[in-house]
């Protein structure tokens, strides 16, 4: 008997229906049995079934005799179904990596719950992934299992099936099955929800529910949907894929009750995930009446009328007011049939919230004219609010503007620095360096900071904070001496006579920059090289890490300024700091004693869309060992939403750890034991830390023509090369990455980008920059005489490092 039973509707997804059975087959978990059902699709959706049902024993094909629509072919699945859970996606919806296992984890962590409910992603057609909005519901606190009443919120949650892990012993229990026609989500999702002795929450994203765009809806039954419903994402990766090429079962069956022809979405309250238009939509009437059938035929739920009362109003105002939903001409009976509802099934306590009353009363009534009148009414309202705060706003930038013209004209300070970094962000990087050693070595001058009001706790309390674009900022940019920045300034500051404006940059580049980027205009975008030159014309010291460095920025940012080649003040903590510092680093971070830690930060990829991580985490994480850590830092321009991490217990499943948030890079590099990238910059200061690097280069090609690099990093690498991720593996069991020829590599890596990172970078920008002192500037350390921080992680025999780690079942 398999731990999982997933059951797939299937109807008119021909194009989206392997990647869903191929994100079910390859979950790292695969105690699983795959229940698709063909509900008489005319497109080339059987087939596909049949394809995978024969190389997969996995698979089970339900063929249906007639399109039943996806309630009656859920149930045929159902009928069919052997695992301990039933799980039900849509034909065009993906399970993310490693969602089984981590779904399997928590059922045993809750002691096998009724019901599990797990977050999820809509994937809209332009590929942008949205995390559902209520998905603070789902933290996983306070008792491990419970009951609705100790958690109503969840009746927030989409009212959707897909986003449940349901036990089959407690479905056959109950007798829930699906009700034919549209909207066949809301019988079987509220009363599941009542009825479960326990319930369990796991704080994860593990569908992607696909939207479907405006105008590709499918008339007919939605088996696994003709809407394609809404995605949900997960940062999980899978593991391997036990395929056993022998052949599945399959069968053939009447699905049963006929369904209403239905277009497009998936209908739950407050909410719409489809785009569909037609009278499929007045299904919403007679799935509302099971649900309150339920709850009369079972007085102990009596207390949830009034909730699911107002989630009824709530959904067909919701109906009603969404463009296209209804078709034309079809609204008045639509609001008579509303008002009978509402009438029918209104309960005490069930007073609308204020911001809904409006609605609501409209629904009562039965008035669409009244409804209409009120519509016009609010966006004669909305449309006057834009225009006030239009106006509002542009008269404040022209009073700023002013304001700032006027502060031109009055004398600079020369004992004011300003400084911000990553527009507007929290206090990092090199600018952060060079103020901390302004305020020790030059304390006459006085230091502020511009970060946007969220970042503002990150600025030491020695330091003055400014909120941008405020009459502070434009004061500070129009009379400070000295701005430092490690991107441009506003375009509109005017560089005063006096001014000195030091730029210091984020990295040593690997990627084309600058002017170099007209060469590959799918990275360039829509920079507007004409305003970059601008900004560099306003620049008096460009800061430079290295030779390397200091010749690409000349030739892609041409201009009169001074380089300044003294190496990256953001790097001189890897230099001063103590092995008591890291310990108490990497206890903040919660890696344990005595694990290892590998630091995973990937680069941009301009050649891709959505910035999903290249390489499969958790299976790497269980290949690895249980006493293996990884720090994840994710892309800040990542659209794909990410999880919070759940901790793990040892010898249990891996352990990941999202450090994408964290406000400090070089406490990362810190703590981590070895770094893996691909092409971030944040090798080279990695590489001060003279520890481990591994790169994986599966899509150099790919990257190298849509960005551009300066040379080929495959030939001139920091440490071990993994084209793909088994080698990465691979490198890691074997002890290659900390071996002798990565060390060389390494070593060589150091001496042509390190030579000026010698723990005194800050201390010699200050003494030239702010105090003038150019002719005994601190010395260069010899790379030979450097002693970086050690690595806090275990030592272990070569070729043992991780290997001696593992189980013997896992070597």
């Amino acid at each position: 008997m398999p731990r999982f039973s997933v059951i797939v509707p299937a109807y008119k997804v021909q194009a989206h229906l392997e990647e869903c059975l191929e994100s079910v087959l390859a979950q790292s978990y695969d105690d699983l049995e795959l229940i698709v059902v063909d509900d008489c699709s005319p497109d080339a959706g059987g087939a596909v079934i049949n394809t995978y049902a024969a190389r997969d024993q996995r698979v089970t094909a339900v063929r249906l005799t007639r399109n039943t629509g996806p309630g009656p072919a859920r149930n045929a699945g159902v009928t069919r179904a052997t695992g301990d859970y039933l799980i039900f996606l849509d034909g065009a919806d993906t399970l993310v990596p490693g969602a089984l296992q981590a779904i399997t984890d928590r059922l045993k962590e809750t002691d096998g719950p009724d019901l599990l409910v797990y977050d999820h992603a809509r994937t809209h057609w332009s590929g942008e992934a949205v995390r559902d909005e209520h998905a603070a519901q789902l933290a996983e606190e306070g008792p491990a299992a419970f009951e609705l009443a100790d958690r109503p919120g969840l009746l927030k949650l989409p009212a959707v099936v897909w986003n449940k892990a349901y036990s089959r012993e407690f479905v056959e229990r109950e007798g829930f099955t699906f009700a034919p026609g549209h909207y066949e989500d809301v019988p079987w999702t509220y009363p599941a929800l009542m009825a479960a002795d326990s319930i369990a929450v796991l704080d994860r994203v593990c569908v992607h529910h696909r939207l479907r765009r405006r105008g590709g809806t499918t008339k007919g039954s939605t088996g696994s949907t003709g809407n394609a419903r809404s995605v949900t994402t997960a940062t999980g990766s899978a593991g391997t894929t036990n395929r056993t090429g022998s052949t599945g079962r399959t069968a053939s069956t009447d699905g049963g009750d006929s369904a209403a022809r239905v277009i497009g979405a998936a209908g739950h309250a407050g909410r719409l995930s489809g785009t569909a238009t037609g009278r499929e939509h007045f299904d919403v009437f007679g799935q509302y009446d099971r649900v309150f059938a339920f709850i009369d035929a079972r007085p102990e739920l009596a207390h949830w009328r009034p909730v699911v009362f107002r989630r009824m109003a709530d959904h067909f105002t919701t109906l009603v007011t969404t463009r296209g939903q209804l078709p034309r001409g079809s609204h008045g009976e639509f609001f008579r049939l509303a008002r009978v509802h509402y009438r029918r099934h209104r309960a005490p306590g069930t007073a609308p919230r204020p911001s809904t009353r409006l609605r609501h009363t409209t629904v009562r009534l039965g008035s669409h004219r009244l409804h209409r009148a009120l519509r016009a009414a609010l966006r004669l309202c909305s449309s006057l609010r834009r225009r006030s705060s239009t106006l509002r706003r542009t008269v404040r930038a022209a009073v700023l503007q002013l304001h700032y013209r006027v502060q031109l004209r009055l004398p600079l300070r020369p004992g004011q620095a300003v400084f911000t970094a990553h527009t507007h962000a929290g206090y990092a990087c090199n600018p952060a360096a060079i103020e901390e050693q302004v305020r020790e070595l030059a304390p006459h001058i006085r230091t502020s900071w511009i970060a946007a009001p969220e970042h503002h706790h990150t600025v030491p309390t020695g330091t003055r904070t400014i909120r941008p674009d405020t009459f502070a900022h434009w004061t500070a940019l129009a009379r400070a001496k000295y701005l430092v920045n490690n991107v441009g300034f506003d375009p509109r500051l005017a560089k005063r006579p006096g001014q000195v404006l030091l730029q210091t940059q984020q990295g040593t580049p690997l990627k084309s920059m600058g002017l170099d980027l007209q060469d590959h205009p799918a990275a360039a975008g829509t920079t507007d090289f004409t305003r970059l030159l601008d900004d560099v014309d306003k620049w008096d010291y460009c800061l430079s890490a290295n030779r390397h460095s200091s010749l690409v920025w000349e030739r892609a940012y041409p201009s009169g300024y001074t380089t300044l080649e003294y190496g990256h003040p953001r790097n001189d903590v890897f230099q001063r700091a103590t092995a008591t510092d890291v310990a108490r680093l990497r206890s903040t971070l919660r890696i344990p004693e005595g694990f290892t830690a590998l630091l995973y930060a990937p680069t941009h990829r301009d050649y891709r869309r959505d910035q999903r991580p290249l390489l499969d985490l958790e299976r790497i994480s269980r290949a690895l060992g249980p006493r293996v850590v990884i720090l994840n830092r994710a892309l800040y321009s990542s659209n794909v939403p990410f999880s919070p991490p759940r901790s793990a217990r040892s010898g249990e499943s891996p352990w990941i750890i999202d450090v994408s948030g964290h406000p400090s890079v070089e406490t990362l590099c810190l703590a981590a034991d070895a770094l893996i990238t691909d092409y971030s910059s944040l090798m080279f200061d990695y590489a001060n830390l003279d520890r481990p690097i591994v790169v994986h280069t599966d899509d150099w090609d790919a990257y190298e023509a849509a960005r551009g690099t300066y040379f080929d990093l495959r030939e001139f690498p920091p440490g071990a090369i993994a084209r793909t991720e088994d080698e990465l593996i691979d490198i890691f069991s074997s002890g290659h990455w900390r071996g002798s020829r990565s060390a060389q590599l390494r070593a060589a890596f150091r001496a042509r980008f390190c030579a000026y990172d010698d723990g005194r970078a800050a201390e010699r920008v200050v003494r030239h920059v702010f105090l003038g002192e150019t002719a005994a500037l601190p010395p260069v350390v010899p790379l030979e005489d450097r002693r970086p921080v050690p690595a806090a992680g275990p030592r272990h025999e070569r070729g043992r490092d991780l290997s001696g780690l593992l189980p013997a079942g896992r070597r």
